[in-house]
């Protein structure tokens, strides 16, 4: 939600539906052997001791003004409801791209608490209702499009937040490391990663039902904006057909109030032309506005994944990503163990599909999902020296398949536990570490 766009007021020529299509096909899947990795991590920003309490939007804005003036190397925005995301930029290892966010972190950290604010990892805010911070033209139209739909884009908008994984789309040909391979792949394992990463039981101090309430969120959005292509084609013509069939969020102004359309999609604006002819401007805007499970921006971005608890959580989810895509041998394990749960997808996108809903209400307590996670797990970590991590991200990845994938569990056990007092930490405490 974060992509800059162009200045929508700046002289631009009109696109064609044909040249839509050849440009959706030539910028979202560039190929080419795996050699960089990214991550970008969005955190609920919350009162440093009691996280309960809610922010003033007075407050947030004086700790990001002094946030601005710390250099980083990763790229630092404010999500709508207040939310912050650092962007690492490329990385050539994993142990680089580690490294940079973490330092990021530290100085964040430590900005924030000059403040009495911290950090909260957590996929869907427990306590708060959605409460917008930014007050934007794009967020507006944002706003009026989504609440067609009902309440679930405000949530997303506001309460939300994930560790993304940005990976390399893969070469030309099939194999291991080949793009199709990958793309399906990513469309498949997701389930995996939503199931064994879930950390969002909770909204307004309440069980939902689901391990991954933000999962669910993302899915009652509706498969036109947050739904991904189906897999029965080539990837650059599926996704492109796609882009041009999905619903056009707004239709950018220079002043006033964006348009919001109902119910037209940016193959048909490039043939009637109205309000006004879309440029090629528009066409990044509005790739910019769909939202599905696994985004093609030149690279792969996998988006499925919930924040993660502690500092340092968002490490174990980036590793096992990063092991079991680019590490050829593990790879091929991933690709043959959750070929299987294939058919509980019976054919439709992710995630509005049961394979994907059923990990986002179950997560790991369901018994293919774990057995497909443990098995998945033991390949990134025997993957994971051979893209030279270190011991300490082998370390904690181990301690993460002990504690939650062994046990059938993910974080948000955890949470539930403390709420119903079978945990002897308290939610409010606990909820950071």
């Amino acid at each position: 939600m974060s992509d800059s766009v162009s200045d929508c007021t700046e002289n631009r020529s009109a696109v064609t539906e044909a040249e839509v299509e050849a440009l959706v096909r030539g910028i979202c899947f560039k190929t080419g052997p795996p050699r960089t990795i990214g991550v970008e991590v969005e955190w609920l920003v919350h009162e440093l001791r009691i996280p309960q309490l809610p922010v003033t939007p007075e407050r947030l804005e004086a700790a990001y003004a002094s946030l601005r003036t710390v250099p980083l190397k990763s790229a630092l925005t404010v999500e709508p409801g207040g939310q912050l995301e650092l962007s690492s930029p490329p990385a050539a290892s994993l142990t680089e791209c580690i490294a940079t966010v973490s330092a990021d972190l530290d100085a964040v950290r430590s900005a924030l608490a000059e403040h009495d604010l911290g950090l909260v990892g957590v996929g869907q805010d427990p306590w708060h209702s959605p409460r917008r911070f930014l007050h934007e033209p794009r967020y507006d139209a944002m706003e009026a499009c989504l609440d067609r739909t009902g309440p679930a884009g405000r949530a997303m908008m506001c309460t939300t937040a994930s560790v993304q994984v940005c990976l390399d789309a893969g070469h030309e040909e099939p194999g291991p490391l080949g793009l199709g391979r990958r793309w399906w792949l990513a469309h498949q394992l997701g389930a995996v990663l939503v199931a064994a990463f879930a950390n969002s039981p909770l909204a307004t101090r309440r069980p939902t039902g689901w391990r991954s309430t933000r999962q669910l969120v993302w899915t009652e959005i509706g498969p036109g904006r947050a739904g991904g292509p189906a897999l029965d084609g080539e990837p650059r013509e599926s996704w492109a057909r796609h882009v041009l069939d999905a619903p056009v969020m707004c239709v950018r102004r220079g002043e006033g109030p964006w348009d919001v359309p109902e119910g037209l999609t940016f193959r048909e604006w490039t043939r009637s032309g109205a309000p006004r002819p879309p440029t090629r401007e528009d066409l990044d805007y509005h790739i910019s506005t769909l939202f599905p499970p696994v985004r093609p921006r030149g690279h792969l971005e996998l988006r499925m994944i919930d924040a993660q608890p502690g500092d340092d959580g968002w490490i174990v989810p980036l590793a096992v990503t990063a092991a079991l895509f680019d590490d050829p041998e593990a790879a091929e394990t991933a690709y043959r163990t959750v070929k299987p749960l294939a058919e509980r997808a019976v054919g439709r996108p992710a995630p509005h599909n049961p394979l994907w809903l059923d990990a986002a209400r179950y997560g790991l307590a369901d018994p293919e999902l774990r057995e497909a996670a443990v098995t998945c797990f033991v390949a990134a970590l025997e993957a994971l020296p051979r893209l030279g991590a270190e011991a300490s991200v082998t370390d904690a990845v181990a301690a993460y398949l002990n504690r939650y994938v062994v046990q059938g569990r993910c974080p948000a056990d955890d949470l539930l536990d403390r709420l119903r007092g079978t945990d002897s930490r308290a939610l409010g405490k606990d909820i950071r570490t």
